[in-house]
C-alpha cells in the first residue's frame, strides 16, 4: 500500500514539519510588534520563545517513548489541535503570563510533531539515516520560507494578531489531516549496513536507560547545547538585532525568508554528507564553520541589508546541521529500535540552549547596548563542541563496540 512506503511516510512526515515551522522560525518577525503594542520588555517577551522551546524540547523524553510504543498517528493528531489554539490563541493574549501559556500549548504540539517525524525517519530509513533525518529537519528549518512573506504582508497590513491567528489555524488544520496517515514500519530486520565513511550499523539497540549510562550521551548533550545556543541567539533575536544594527523591515524580511532556505539545506547536505565521511568528521567541519559565520555577523552584517542577510544565512547553513547529525548519531550509536525516545532525550539539550540564546541573551544585550559579546562567546562555545566531536571521533561507538563482543559459548 502507498501509506506503507518509505517515501510516501517521509513526504508526510516532512509537511507535518513545515507546518509547525512557523512557530519558531517567525517568531522573531512578532517580537517588536509584541513589544510595540502592549508596552513589554525586549527580556519579557523573549522569555516567551524560551518557554516554547522548553515545552518543545522537554515534553519530548515522555511522548518519544509514548510514541515508540503506540505510533504516531494519535500523538501528532493531538499536536495539530496543540498548535493551532496556541499559535492562533496568541493573537488574543493581553498579558504576559497568557502569552506564555499559549505558546507553551504550541510548543508541547510542537514537540509531538518532532519526535514522531523523527523518529519515524530514523526507523523507515536505517540505512540512510543522515538523509532522512536531514530531509525531515529540514522541513521544521526550512519551511517558514514559503509563509515569512505572507506573514509580514499581514503584520503590516492587519497586524500580527490576525498573522497569529490566520496561519495557526492552517497550521492546525494541515497537522491534523497528515496525522491520519503516519505509520510506524512493521517490525523486520534491521536495514542499516556499514559503508565508507559511516558509523558501523548497531546491532545492540540500546534503551534510554542504557543509553543515558553511556559517557557518549554526555559528550553529545554537551556537543548539542554548546551548538544550540548560536542558532537559538540568531532566530529569536533577527528583529531586535537589525533594530540595533539600524538597519529597516526590509531587512529583516529579507533575511527572515532566506535564512530558512539556507537552514534546510544545511539539515540535508550536511546529513547526506556525513553518511558519506562520517557523523564526527561532518560535525568538526560545520561546527568550526559556525563560529567563523557568528563573528561575521558582528564584523560585517551591520553594514547593510545585504550584509546582514549574507551572514545569517551562513549562520543558519552551519547550524542547522545539529538537527540531522545528532539524530543520525543516536541511531548510529545506540540502534534504531529505541530512536524516537533516544533522541528524544538528547534533543532536550536545545531546551537547556535556549535558555542562553533567547531570555539570557536579550538581558545581555539590554545591560551592555550591543550584541559583540553574545556573538564572541557563542562562536567560542562552538569551537568547544568542535572539540567534542574530534574526541568522539577517536572513541568510536559504543553501539558498534558492544556488536563486536563475541556471544559467550554455550556448553
Amino acid at each position: 500500500m502507498t501509506v506503507n512506503n518509505r517515501w510516501f511516510q517521509l513526504g508526510a512526515s516532512l509537511v507535518a514539519m513545515i507546518m509547525i515551522a512557523n512557530l519558531q522560525y517567525a517568531w522573531t518577525l512578532f517580537v517588536n510588534p509584541l513589544r510595540e503594542s502592549n508596552g513589554w520588555t525586549l527580556a519579557e517577551v523573549q522569555w516567551a520563545f524560551t518557554v516554547f522551546i522548553l515545552c518543545q524540547t522537554w515534553v519530548q523524553p515522555l511522548d518519544g517513548w509514548l510514541i515508540d510504543r503506540l505510533g504516531p498517528r494519535g500523538f501528532i493528531s493531538a499536536a495539530g489541535v496543540l498548535c493551532g489554539l496556541g499559535w492562533a490563541g496568541m493573537g488574543y493574549a493581553t498579558s504576559l503570563p497568557m502569552l506564555y501559556a499559549l505558546y507553551a500549548l504550541a510548543g508541547t504540539g510542537a514537540a509531538f510533531v518532532y519526535s514522531g517525524c523523527i523518529g519515524s525517519a530514523l526507523k523507515w530509513f536505517q540505512d540512510r539515516r543522515g538523509f532522512a533525518a536531514g530531509v525531515i529537519a529540514a522541513g521544521f528549518g526550512g519551511g517558514t520560507a514559503l509563509f515569512i512573506p505572507i506573514i509580514a504582508a499581514i503584520i503590516e497590513g492587519r497586524g500580527y494578531r490576525d498573522a497569529l491567528i490566520w496561519t495557526g489555524i492552517l497550521q492546525g488544520i494541515v497537522i491534523f489531516v497528515v496525522a491520519q496517515f503516519l505509520r510506524h514500519p512493521g517490525h523486520g530486520p534491521a536495514t542499516a549496513t556499514a559503508g565508507a565513511g559511516k558509523a558501523p550499523a548497531a546491532r545492540h539497540h540500546f534503551t534510554t536507560a542504557e543509553m543515558v549510562r553511556t559517557p557518549h550521551f554526555y559528550a553529545m548533550y554537551v556537543a548539542f547545547v554548546l551548538m544550540g545556543v548560536g542558532g537559538l541567539m540568531v532566530t529569536a533575536q533577527a528583529g531586535p538585532m537589525a533594530q540595533a544594527f539600524g538597519l529597516g523591515v526590509g531587512a529583516l524580511t529579507l533575511a527572515a525568508t532566506v535564512s530558512p532556505l539556507a537552514n534546510a539545506a544545511s539539515r540535508i547536505f550536511w546529513g547526506w554528507a556525513s553518511d558519506r565521511i562520517g557523523r564526527e568528521l561532518a560535525m568538526i567541519v560545520a561546527f568550526v564553520l559556525q563560529a567563523v559565520a557568528l563573528l561575521l555577523v558582528v564584523g560585517v552584517g551591520h553594514l547593510s541589508p545585504g550584509w546582514f542577510a549574507l551572514t545569517l544565512v551562513l549562520v543558519y547553513f552551519t547550524w542547522g546541521e545539529i538537527y540531522s547529525l545528532f539524530p543520525a548519531m543516536s541511531g548510529d550509536y545506540f540502534g534504531p529500535k529505541h530512536a524516537t525516545s533516544n533522541y528524544a532525550v538528547l534533543y532536550t539539550a536545545k531546551g537547556v540552549a535556549s535558555i542562553v540564546g533567547g531570555g539570557l541573551a536579550a538581558v545581555l544585550f539590554q545591560q551592555f547596548g550591543t550584541w559583540t559579546a553574545a556573538f564572541y562567546g557563542t562562536a567560542a562555545l562552538a569551537l568547544i563542541a568542535a572539540g567534542i566531536a574530534v574526541g568522539l571521533r577517536a572513541v568510536g561507538a559504543p553501539a558498534a563496540r558492544v556488536a563486536a563482543v563475541p556471544a559467550p559459548t554455550v556448553v
